[in-house]
């Protein structure tokens, strides 16, 4: 018997639950760490990050490249699923099966046959994306670090129907990430406006500021060159830097106020839970109900404190949120 199949014979399968008005969910260490590319053009070069006694290895193969911040929508479907089933009192499992439909309209999708195409493209660079981390694993008795490799997705299948149209797709989740979604102090939820978010920075600077400013009134801060570090960007420091202050400009995070600060000669992006008057009510973050875990301080990244608060913005008041175009209606080129 192939370990394959034997580890879906060991595995109950999980028949998604409608989605309906069921709230985001995302894992903290997905929020925290550069796991994804931010590219929507295809990204080979590995994705490499260590700092803090964390060390991270992110890579992708020719054909499909590293999965992207896209890409991810497929992990946030499935923690928002494994969440819900929880609270209903339902086993969840790493087994999960679901039409394409179903996972396109929670992501709020189209449903067009590029759209498909994408979603099968979007779970072949998940399946094909192998990461490699410390993250979440126990110091080995002499003191060593214990590495964990695994990709998103362990195997995936789709059922066709005669006409050629998809009839359900099953998957097979990572057990880090499974096991990391089932322990809900891991959890965090996210805004409803979230896939509104087109572009990758902007999505992946949201999922940090949730992550570490969480709804601490006094909000939080990180040094600019540290956030470039963070993101696991190919941009240059200072193409990066210009797009963080274009959305600090546009404010555009839901359900938090974004700064840019300079002390020492150094560059801070500072944020807090708050919205830009002019946002209107659906971009409220009233759901967002869960807490940030306490967090350490070090040079780079700090909560705020009265004293730091006294310092000089740069900018003036927030500026209002717009109206945006609408996000592209894929995860990315198939």
């Amino acid at each position: 018997m192939s370990k394959r199949h034997s580890e879906r014979e060991q595995l109950t399968l999980f028949r998604a639950l409608p989605h309906g008005d069921m709230a985001l969910r995302d894992a903290q260490d997905l929020m925290a760490y550069p796991f994804f590319s931010l590219a929507k053009s295809p990204r080979i070069v590995p994705i490499r990050f260590e700092a803090g006694g964390i060390s991270l290895t992110v890579e992708g193969v020719p054909e499909h490249g590293i999965a992207t911040i896209w890409d991810a929508d497929v992990l946030i479907w499935a923690a928002s699923q494994i969440i819900q089933a929880k609270k209903e009192g339902i086993a969840p499992s790493r087994l999960m099966v679901a039409t394409p439909y179903e996972i396109l309209r929670f992501a709020q999708r189209g449903t067009g046959r590029s759209d498909y195409l994408a979603l099968r493209a979007a779970l072949d660079r998940l399946q094909s994306t192998t990461v490699a981390t410390t993250l979440r694993q126990r110091e080995r008795p002499n003191g060593g670090k214990r590495m964990h490799r695994f990709s998103w997705i362990n195997e995936w299948k789709e059922y066709i129907r005669p006409d050629g149209r998809s009839d359900g797709i099953e998957l097979i989740l990572a057990d880090w990430f499974f096991t990391g979604v089932m322990d809900e102090a891991l959890v965090l939820t996210l805004d409803p406006t979230y896939f509104r978010l087109s572009g990758g920075i902007e999505r992946w600077l949201y999922r940090l500021v949730r992550k570490h400013g969480g709804r601490q009134p006094a909000g939080w801060r990180f040094e600019m060159r540290h956030l470039h570090l963070k993101s696991g960007s190919l941009q240059r420091p200072s193409d990066f830097a210009l797009q963080v202050r274009q959305l600090v400009r546009r404010q555009a995070l839901p359900g938090y106020l974004l700064s840019l600060e300079r002390s020492g000669g150094i560059e801070w992006l500072a944020f807090r839970p708050g919205q830009a008057e002019s946002s209107g009510s659906d971009l409220s973050t009233a759901s967002v109900e869960e807490p940030v875990d306490g967090l350490g301080m070090g040079s780079v990244d700090h909560p705020h404190d009265s004293r730091w608060i006294a310092r000089k913005t740069i900018g003036g008041s927030p500026a209002p949120i717009g109206r945006k175009a609408a996000p592209s209606n894929d995860f990315g080129s198939p």
